[in-house]
């Protein structure tokens, strides 16, 4: 078991925050997957960068999926095409980044084949991200729930969308950032497409 590094979430394409505390606490890193899935978090939404601002991409669960689902027993809703959706959001606001086009076919399986649970779906997602960001790092999941964790940094509930984050972050190129300047935190693919490789020396 884990004696000492940090604590975190299962999110769909994190937000940069997330990558920063991963990488400054691997190799220990614990995933939580026995919590209570709450609701209105980076769970099962991210945030990107369109021409008219931030929007958040929600991953639709099923209806009952509320606060006393297990987080890795939440399942995925198809009852709209949200998929499409997600992945025409993407290559709009991204395809005239450096290197949407570099990662475009990792990413495109992700927004065709149908995950049943959101857990599996973000883990997957998690592990390209992994790989593409070259941040080496085990990874162990919890087998249990813990309130909190003595010697770990909790992050479950510090990286929040409704939070501002106190993270200093230093400006990188973003595509639309002539017209609102530049927006902090996004998901890392906004770092991912603008930097491409150089994401690692980034974080």
């Amino acid at each position: 078991m884990i004696e000492k590094g940090a604590v975190l979430p299962m999110f769909y394409l994190p937000p940069i925050e997330y990558f920063v505390q991963l990488n400054t606490y691997k190799p220990d890193i614990l995933i939580e997957r026995e919590e209570h899935f709450p609701k209105q978090t980076y769970r099962n939404r991210a945030n990107i960068y369109t021409p008219d601002g931030v929007l958040a991409l929600v991953v639709p669960v099923i209806k009952g999926s509320k606060n006393h689902t297990v987080v890795k027993d939440v399942k995925i809703s198809y009852d709209f095409r949200w998929q499409r959706l997600h992945w025409q959001s993407l290559q709009a606001c991204y395809r005239r980044s450096a290197y949407f086009e570099y990662y475009e076919n990792d990413f495109a399986p992700f927004y065709e084949k149908q995950f049943e649970f959101l857990f599996d779906y973000n883990q997957e997602l998690f592990n390209l991200l992994l790989k593409l960001t070259k941040i080496k790092t085990e990874i162990t999941y919890t087998d249990e729930y813990k309130a909190d964790y003595a010697n770990l940094h909790d992050f479950r509930h510090a990286i929040h969308p409704k939070k501002e984050t106190e993270m200093q972050q230093k400006p990188y190129f973003q595509v639309f950032e002539d017209r609102q300047g530049f927006k902090k935190n996004l998901s890392i693919v906004d770092l991912l497409f603008n930097q491409g490789p150089q994401t690692i020396n980034y974080l």
